[in-house]
């Protein structure tokens, strides 16, 4: 079977990883590199199971800038392409989709489109309206970034917006390349799968939040925030995971989802999700409030990335603590190894990890690893587990 992917980020890069074991898949990306990378089998993310399977395995994948070579006799078309949150318009931005859609209408082909990307609640019946279709339907992603194609081998459920035949044949396809057995499928209305996509994420926001306010808690009051956590954690209807505290939420999904899905709450009575979105931004107020205590001349920021094993600094919670140090007037450097600028945010980038050591007062560091642990006596973080 022949399927097309268009947009190569971390969803699209997976799932054409995944299905070229067992199908001919095209890759469709508006980067020459991006597609030059692909097409020699090396990974433009950093994800180990991509790299890996780029190295071992006999995958039919191409990669193309040409979406006619992409579309063309493609069973399904799946829409992967991002979609950054408008902080003016208080939606995402769905162009990326919509120029799919569109180009695939104006070929006149048989095929059914697959929504990956993450898309506002009401977008797939709004989209069938707007372009006089029906070949399209919404399958929600839940990956984690640097291991988003272990999360497609072992995914924790397929869901399908759509009750149907060909519904039924998508998931089909994603079970057949997965290597988990039990993998349960849930199909309802494409609109239930949107909201089940931003209410899923906005959960894990709600649980990075609560556990990070009860750490603020704890070191305000001078209380042992491990002790705590581990207590409360041992209820089982709790749970001893994703309770390590960080500087705050943040990647690609987290942030623009809760506000999308507050967003999604016009004229309905709310008060959690607006909450949510606030005491991230609290959070990062308050480890700028605890660096300015101790009247740092510089600041180090060791590693822009959101978290361990990930190469991603988009919508990091350390670019919004780094903007709140520079209205402080405090001086701030960086090493961020993969960082290819001098600069960042007007910032000094430091590429040597002796002279960054020796040159900051105080270093921030968000997720602890065997690098940092050199400068113990130096170190601001709240990593308890170093681990996400």
């Amino acid at each position: 079977m022949k399927i097309a992917i268009a947009g190569t980020g971390y969803v699209g890069l997976s799932l054409a990883t995944l299905l070229s074991q067992k199908n001919e898949v095209y890759a469709l990306d508006i980067i020459p590199e991006k597609v030059e990378m692909i097409n020699k089998r090396i990974s433009p993310i950093k994800d180990e199971k991509i790299e890996e399977y780029f190295k071992t395995k006999e995958l039919n994948l191409k990669a193309t800038l040409d979406y006619k070579e992409a579309f063309k006799d493609a069973k399904f078309i799946i829409i992967s392409t991002p979609t950054n949150y408008d902080e003016n318009l208080n939606y995402f931005d769905t162009s990326s989709v919509e120029d799919i859609i569109q180009k695939v209408k104006e070929m006149n082909i048989d095929t059914t489109m697959v929504i990956k990307s993450t898309i506002p609640v009401g977008f797939t019946e709004m989209a069938k309206k707007k372009y006089n279709i029906d070949n399209i339907m919404f399958s929600p992603e839940f990956l984690r970034e640097g291991r988003a194609l272990y999360d497609n081998l072992y995914p924790s459920r397929i869901i399908v917006g759509e009750k149907s035949k060909r519904a039924e044949e998508f998931a089909n396809i994603l079970k057949e390349v997965a290597l988990r057995e039990d993998v349960i499928v849930k199909y309802m209305g494409s609109t239930e799968a949107e909201a089940v996509k931003l209410f899923a994420n906005t959960y894990l926001a709600l649980r990075v939040s609560y556990f990070n306010e009860l750490d603020t808690y704890a070191e305000l009051k001078d209380l042992n925030t491990q002790d705590i956590i581990e207590g409360v954690c041992l209820d089982s209807r709790i749970g001893d995971y994703y309770n390590n505290p960080s500087f705050g939420y943040g990647g690609y999904c987290l942030p623009k989802d809760t506000k999308q899905l507050l967003a999604n709450y016009n004229n309905v009575p709310q008060n959690l999700i607006e909450a949510i979105v606030k005491s991230n931004n609290t959070r990062k107020k308050h480890i700028v409030n605890m660096i300015k205590k101790s009247n740092p001349k510089t600041v180090g920021i060791y590693r822009l990335t959101m978290k361990a094993g990930s190469d991603n600094f988009r919508a990091s919670a350390i670019s919004d603590i780094i903007k709140g140090l520079i209205k402080e007037d405090i001086r701030v450097l960086i090493y961020e190894p993969t960082l290819d600028k001098s600069t960042y945010n007007d910032c000094t980038v430091v590429k040597d990890f002796d002279e960054f050591k020796d040159m900051a007062d105080v270093i921030l560091v968000n997720r602890i690893d065997d690098n940092i642990n050199k400068v113990k006596n130096k170190i601001y973080t709240r990593d308890l587990y170093a681990r996400d």
